[in-house]
């Protein structure tokens, strides 16, 4: 093999693996300015990831990583997506406590990750 094929190949493949070190860039502009301006709304996406309501498609797709999220305190988060769940997840915490005491309790029965999880949350932007 050619060497300049190699490192083409090597450079491929360690974006490859970089890339998936982190959640999907779908949701890295996603607005969430509706969730943490409308308390029904807000209170929508608590309810869907309770199970205690529909889910539209985009609340599926995050209730379907909160339980890795919340285990490695968002490691697999890139700098944009952990500036947006700070930001909803403080919103919930500070307007709906009790949506918020039952998603630990749904998620982190054992408060496990509570501690590690709280240091994220208090980590700057």
């Amino acid at each position: 093999m050619h060497p300049q094929h190699f490192c083409m190949i090597v450079m491929v493949t360690t974006a490859t693996v970089v890339a998936a070190d982190f959640y999907s860039s779908k949701y890295d502009d996603f607005d969430v300015q509706p969730l943490l301006e409308n308390d029904r709304i807000l209170l929508s996406y608590t309810k869907c990831f309770l199970d205690e309501g529909p889910c539209t498609p985009d609340a599926k797709d995050f209730k379907k990583i909160i339980p890795e999220a919340l285990e490695t305190s968002c490691g697999k988060c890139s700098p944009k997506q952990r500036v947006l769940i700070k930001s909803v997840i403080r919103a919930v915490m500070e307007r709906q406590p009790k949506s918020w005491n039952e998603l630990v309790d749904r998620y982190d029965e054992d408060r496990k990750y509570r501690e590690s999880f709280n240091k994220f949350l208090e980590e700057k932007d």
